[in-house]
């Protein structure tokens, strides 16, 4: 769906099963805002009244940190492992009396390895398990909707659509609904404003561009002609930013658009993905089954050649996949977190929000694929922690 469609439906009725009815159907007590480092700010505020750690997985955008370092808590990262779970045994070492919370991570929309595991260790101390579901807020396993296990969850919206932003927390426990208390960055804008009409203006542009490619060469030709480039915000900017409450043009969308549909959409595009991806032996898919109620965020991948992969896509027409996550300087520079490093380094995220096509797709990946004899890339569960 196109940013002209989609902005189309902020105009029309309300969806009974579009995705803000849809996510209130699994938690009627959930809470919006601009952005999930918004949210999971709130919903810790309620136990950082006397400083502590919050334990967080070493394999995690560096971004996360910031509500954290806002609230006196210290972030304290702990290994994983490569299957994305908890190394437990890490876990258990840098749990103490100080520590607070404990964040996981459904990565790319699936449930986290090791969920229950890591959630009975948390216990053991008295904290907080707080389910991170940034990736996919439709993703259910097992009847429950990813976010709404442990004693808090966030959700970002945005990632799902194309939105000016959007994000929830989930209050899952008793004891986090009644220590729970929304700041004024909580719920959402009263009007569409001029963030909205800058976002629909930018998205009607990008439209453009898309369905001309002659014209969107010639302007990536003048922006790589120009001396310098944009600076980059820092993570402190982005969370800053983030902080207000949910566009009105995000949440018109959120409730005009059926849910089912776009979990139908997303699981038919990771399938033709799949398909076209299996049997190399120069990648791994990190998850090639697709269990029953997942949406998935993105098809991830691992490869030792990442820049050859993203060449072909590029080349294919796929210019959002990417290498992910840029962690922490903390993690990228303590060998402690060896694991997350190579996870990093190798793990090309191809998002699925929109159909790829297999015709073109398929020559360029092939052509990408090694054709010697060399050995893939070594997935051993030995590899360093």
């Amino acid at each position: 769906m196109d940013s002209s469609s989609l902005l189309a439906r902020a105009f029309g009725r309300p969806d009974p099963n579009g995705v803000l009815s849809t996510l209130e159907g699994h938690d009627p007590g959930l809470t919006a805002y601009g952005s999930g480092k918004a949210a999971l700010r709130d919903g810790l505020a309620p136990v950082a009244d006397d400083g502590g750690n919050v334990l967080l997985p070493a394999y995690l955008p560096d971004g996360v940190v910031e509500p954290l370092f806002e609230l006196g808590l210290e972030p304290r990262y702990y290994r994983v492992r490569p299957d994305l779970g908890p190394d437990l045994a890490d876990v258990d070492r840098r749990l103490d009396a100080e520590t607070v919370a404990g964040l996981s991570v459904d990565y790319f929309g699936f449930p986290q390895p090791r969920f229950d595991e890591f959630g009975a260790l948390l216990a053991e101390y008295g904290c907080q398990h707080v389910d991170d579901n940034a990736h996919a807020s439709l993703s259910v396993s097992e009847g429950t909707l990813l976010g709404t296990r442990g004693d808090l969850g966030i959700t970002s919206l945005w990632k799902l659509l194309p939105i000016p932003d959007g994000a929830v927390l989930y209050c899952n426990s008793d004891a986090a609904r009644a220590a729970f208390e929304p700041s004024s960055i909580a719920g959402t804008r009263d009007r569409i404003d001029g963030s909205d009409c800058r976002f629909v203006a930018k998205a009607l542009a990008t439209d453009v561009l898309e369905s001309n490619a002659r014209l969107r060469r010639s302007i990536d030709r003048l922006l790589a002609g120009r001396n310098g480039a944009s600076p980059v915000a820092s993570p402190n900017d982005r969370y800053e930013a983030g902080k207000r409450p949910m566009s009105r043009l995000s949440t018109r969308i959120l409730e005009r658009v059926d849910a089912r549909a776009i979990r139908a959409a997303r699981r038919e595009n990771y399938r033709t993905w799949i398909r076209l991806l299996s049997g190399r032996n120069d990648l791994e898919l990190v998850r090639p089954a697709l269990p029953k109620g997942i949406c998935p965020q993105a098809v991830p991948v691992r490869t030792s050649e990442p820049d050859r992969l993203l060449a072909a896509l590029e080349a294919a027409g796929i210019s959002d996949a990417h290498t992910w996550p840029r962690l922490a300087e903390s993690v990228r520079t303590d060998p402690t977190y060896a694991t997350a490093t190579k996870l990093a380094v190798e793990t090309v995220a191809i998002p699925v929000r929109d159909r790829p096509d297999r015709d073109a797709l398929g020559d360029a990946v092939a052509q990408s694929a090694r054709v010697d004899d060399s050995p893939a890339v070594d997935r051993s569960p030995s590899s360093s922690p």
